[in-house]
């Protein structure tokens, strides 16, 4: 790729997350096609910062199963097909909501103040980095209490093929996923676990859908 892109960086945002943010849309966006080397200095060019933070983020896709970081040869974008994205939402769609299931009995009071304390500060933040660590705060917090660390090793190991946060960049998904996480935390604070476990499995289906929708008319914010 030689167009230089559009990728200057404020000096208050966190900048490993703002690197990782920024590269993590330029791959789904097609900027950096599937195969296609990414040299370090290259891309701390494009983005304004030193070689450091991108080193770090590059490790970071990698873990998210967005670049491959090759012996001799450095990182490389990862092949990502509608298959991958598909399968791992389809698969998060099962295992989320079994977990919340399984835990749903065991929120505290405490617990449930901090699931409204994230969807509280989902909907008052300006930022978009701030709102995906918040997302996946409340994300974590819904299936941890089910005491079955097999179930959430899997789920773990799902979720690294790909980053919870991608969504986040389509148009219009923070809006949806606010309402979606209020019908969540209400089933939860009402006991209720089927319609819990119900909404949670959509929340995570429509995400993928979407997700998948955008790639392809490349819509991303």
């Amino acid at each position: 790729m030689t167009e230089k892109l559009d990728l200057k960086i404020g000096e208050r945002e966190m900048l490993h997350n703002r690197v990782c943010s920024v590269l993590r849309r330029a791959i789904l966006k097609g900027d950096f096609r599937p195969g296609e080397k990414l040299v370090q200095t290259e891309l701390a060019d494009l983005i304004g910062v030193s070689r450091m933070p991108v080193r770090e983020a590059l490790r970071t896709l990698e873990l998210e199963g967005l670049v491959v970081i090759e012996p001799h040869k450095g990182a490389v974008v990862r092949s990502i097909s509608k298959e991958d994205i598909k399968e791992i939402y389809e698969l998060r769609a099962l295992l989320e909501p079994e977990a919340l299931t399984k835990g749903i009995g065991n929120f505290t009071k405490e617990e449930i103040n901090k699931l409204e304390e994230f969807h509280q500060g989902m909907i008052e933040t300006n930022s978009r980095d701030h709102f995906v660590e918040l997302n996946i705060q409340f994300h974590q917090l819904l299936i941890n209490k089910c005491n079955r660390p097999r179930l959430l090793g899997i789920i773990g190991t799902i979720s690294n093929g790909f980053p919870h946060d991608t969504p986040q960049i389509i148009p219009g998904q923070i809006e949806k996923s606010i309402q979606e996480h209020e019908q969540i935390l209400n089933a939860i604070k009402n006991r209720e676990t089927e319609t819990a476990a119900t909404c949670l499995s959509e929340h995570i289906r429509r995400s993928g859908e979407e997700l998948i929708q955008s790639m392809e008319n490349h819509e991303f914010q």
